[in-house]
């Protein structure tokens, strides 16, 4: 027993080097086809306007008078900030996992010496760079706007800023993992995710604040993953939360984190038998 399990161990610790040693790798191969499809990449960042719709028509109705918290200035700043975290947590793996597994082309991936997902998140990963240089023009106009409220000179909040977004991007390319591997199941997994789009939409906080919806829905959306994908890390970047308040948040949502990824683990392992049993 105490053999195998050092011969478990020394496996894991193999595994841990190759993928250290491979990932830079995978990300330089990431931003390569990233560079080569970037009309591609710039037409999925212009329609991304849907914030800025939004941005428009709140500001219309705060021209009367301030809504709770939320002026003009309040609102351009909620949905330029909602713009920039949307872009640089931006995934489209759902998309790439769901035609690998119908086409079989999966079975290429399985065969090489690094786990699939890692080799998915390096392509995702290579793109953020490129997204942070594109909404550089945002976050200059969100500082003008809300200078005095963003975390710039304060390191604590800083940090949570960053292991908000951090956390935001993992969320969601795990539930994007665990709604592809569907796909080995159901005929149209993209139709899953497209009720999570809407769902994600409305108590998340993208279209409407949530501290603005009736109070069911802002409850119900801080017990569900939605608003750590979206609306929390927004909120602590325009700084509507406090620093007690943000890292507690922050506790909550990275354990919709773990959560997602013992199940994407527990999914992986299930949909693989059956993408082998289907002559994958």
């Amino acid at each position: 027993m105490r053999r195998m399990q050092q011969s478990s161990a020394s496996r894991t610790l193999s595994g841990v080097r190759r993928l250290l040693r491979a990932y830079p790798s995978l990300l330089r191969v990431g931003l390569a086809d990233m560079l080569a499809y970037r009309a591609e990449f710039l037409v999925w960042i212009l329609s991304m306007n849907m914030p800025l719709v939004m941005m428009a028509l709140w500001t219309a109705v705060a021209a009367d008078g301030p809504m709770g918290r939320f002026g003009q200035r309040e609102f351009v700043a909620y949905y330029l900030g909602m713009l920039i975290v949307r872009i640089l947590t931006g995934s489209w793996l759902v998309w790439e996992l769901t035609m690998e597994i119908r086409r079989g082309t999966l079975a290429i991936r399985l065969l090489r010496p690094i786990h699939p997902l890692w080799a998915f998140s390096a392509m995702q990963l290579a793109a953020v760079p490129m997204r942070a240089l594109v909404i550089s023009p945002l976050i200059v106009v969100l500082y003008w706007v809300a200078g005095a409220r963003l975390p710039m000179h304060d390191p604590e909040r800083l940090a949570i800023v960053f292991a908000s977004i951090a956390g935001a991007w993992l969320l969601l390319f795990l539930v994007m993992a665990i709604i592809g591997m569907l796909a080995a199941y159901v005929e149209s997994a993209l139709s899953v995710f497209d009720l999570w789009l809407g769902a994600q939409a409305i108590l998340s906080g993208f279209l409407v604040p949530l501290e603005l919806m009736p109070a069911w829905v802002a409850r119900l959306a801080r017990v569900l993953p939605f608003r750590y994908i979206l609306g929390f890390p927004v909120e602590t970047l325009i700084g509507l939360e406090s620093d007690a308040v943000a890292l507690r948040e922050l506790g909550v949502q990275w354990l919709f984190v773990a959560g997602a990824l013992g199940v994407t683990l527990l999914l992986w392992r299930k949909a693989l038998r059956r993408f082998a049993a289907f002559g994958g």
